[in-house]
């Protein structure tokens, strides 16, 4: 599968261009709605509605894609198959449970049903055949990010999850010393679940409709069991078409095995939280430090976790529980200047936002009782401080802006930028990270810029290039000294060939 994981194109093959959105293009539906429907010429592609209409995915209906909650899984719907999940994990329905990650999401619909239950999901999915899915996601106003399990790392830190789900994704977990499973290991909080079904799990009812035999999904589950009790994973409950298994708390069942048990622990020669390029290895990586609050239980409940300062503040370099709790309050007076000045900020208008350049996830929080999600974003060459932004029950991922971010374009309605150029600016030229925000960015879409006015001058001048319209404004609250705030949207204009 590596053929579908990131593959950027050197200097002299990358375009430098605006591009434009498709033809018959309207504005996204608005949030609640569009977890239920959106536009089929915004994402016209066809391949899921046709392959998959009896497990009610999607449906076209008209000029608009239809999202009953349907999946290969849940074809009674995904609330009922959450039901049935709920009660073998009950840490999902009293704020144990928070942060949650799905591999080979499909149209996202179990992340998008979560979010009434207080379970925040990364959405996580390739473009291979099924064409679209993380950008179906994602037009739904649902987190999601393009990605595979395949070689490297996935971009999040370890102990970042609650919860990591597996929904007859056809993943092959045990292969290759099961590094795959063991991915999802690293990237899983001491004590957190790991959920599957599909094959192989309940084999006995299902083998005849996967083209399978008996006794290889037999062997196939007896291989993944064998794994997982290797791993010093506990089975936590099977029933129906679900099975999950739980991640041990501590270290001492990894104390006890013996020296030639396989999965070895992984050496100390590569950070567990390195996610940036970072190949993976079949071994079983574990935290650098202890930690008496990271784990699912330990960790508190949510929504108690996201101001509580994580024990994670204290491992990067300036990082302190009181320089978290300043940056809390800091953000909270900040976003009061930006929804005056841009009053569409925690209305429908605006319902996917990034945060390109976050440290503690201070803007997200802030943001935490808008109709919003947040991808918050740590640069590839900053201090690693996500772990902190998942501690809080927050989602986020690494990027480094002097490559494209992995998503589809016109995915996000609010990007927001804090010192990023001056921080990188002589690493990433401007005019490469200003075409990247575009093209993610939806037509009406907003940019809030804030850094050194060299900078913020430079961004306006290009802006216009782009089409964007922009306002200069002083800034309230500096962060840091000579700031400035521009603020940004992207116009709605078509190609000349559609014209």
């Amino acid at each position: 599968m590596a053929f579908r994981e990131r593959h950027c194109p050197p200097l002299s093959e990358r375009m430098e261009c605006l591009i434009p959105p498709p033809e018959g293009y309207r504005i996204p539906v608005r949030w609640p709605r569009s977890r239920d429907e959106c536009w089929y010429r915004n994402v016209p592609y066809d391949w899921i509605n046709s392959e998959k209409a009896n497990q009610r995915w999607m449906q076209k209906k008209g000029e608009k894609f239809i999202f009953p909650g349907g999946g290969t899984m849940f074809p009674n719907g995904v609330g009922e198959y959450l039901d049935q999940m709920e009660k073998l994990i009950p840490g999902m329905k009293d704020g144990s449970v928070r942060t949650a990650l799905d591999t080979g999401c499909g149209v996202a619909s179990w992340g998008g049903a979560l979010l009434d239950r207080g379970i925040l999901t990364m959405s996580l999915a390739p473009r291979d055949n099924h064409e679209a899915q993380v950008q179906f996601a994602l037009e739904r106003g649902i987190p999601a990010i393009l990605g595979v399990i395949a070689t490297q790392r996935l971009p999040f830190p370890a102990a970042a999850f609650d919860i990591a789900h597996c929904s007859r994704c056809l993943i092959p977990w045990t292969d290759h010393g099961g590094v795959n499973l063991l991915e999802v290991d690293r990237v899983l909080r001491p004590g957190g679940f790991w959920v599957l079904s599909g094959p192989p799990v309940n084999y006995q009812v299902h083998w005849k409709g996967w083209e399978s035999t008996e006794e290889k999904q037999r062997a196939d589950l007896e291989k993944i069991q064998d794994l997982l009790h290797r791993m010093c994973y506990k089975r936590y409950a099977m029933k129906g078409d679900i099975a999950v298994w739980q991640k041990p708390i501590d270290d001492t069942c990894y104390n006890e095995r013996s020296e030639e048990t396989e999965p070895p622990i992984c050496d100390d020669s590569i950070d567990p939280d390195a996610a940036w390029y970072v190949p993976m290895r079949p071994c079983i990586a574990k935290l650098t430090a202890s930690f008496s609050r990271i784990g699912v239980g330990q960790t508190p409940k949510w929504p108690e976790r996201l101001n509580d300062a994580p024990e994670r503040s204290n491992m990067f370099s300036g990082g302190s529980a009181g320089a978290f709790r300043q940056d809390a309050r800091l953000w909270g007076n900040i976003l009061r200047q930006y929804k005056a000045l841009l009053p569409d900020l925690g209305s429908s208008k605006i319902r996917n936002v990034m945060d390109m350049n976050t440290k503690y996830g201070g803007f997200a929080s802030a943001l935490i009782n808008d109709p919003v999600w947040v991808m918050n974003v740590v640069s590839s060459y900053a201090v690693n401080s996500l772990g902190t932004v998942y501690d809080r029950g927050l989602i986020g991922t690494i990027n480094d802006w002097c490559e494209p971010f992995s998503t589809y374009p016109r995915t996000y309605d609010l990007l927001h930028v804090e010192g990023l150029f001056n921080a990188e600016s002589h690493r990433c030229e401007m005019k490469i990270v200003l075409l990247e925000m575009d093209r993610i960015l939806r037509p009406e879409g907003y940019v809030i810029l804030r850094d050194a006015s060299y900078f913020v001058h430079n961004a306006q001048s290009l802006g216009k290039s782009m089409r964007w319209k922009c306002e200069k404004h002083d800034v309230e609250m500096p962060l840091t000294e000579n700031e400035q705030l521009l603020i940004c949207q992207k116009t709605f204009w078509r190609s000349s060939q559609e014209l």
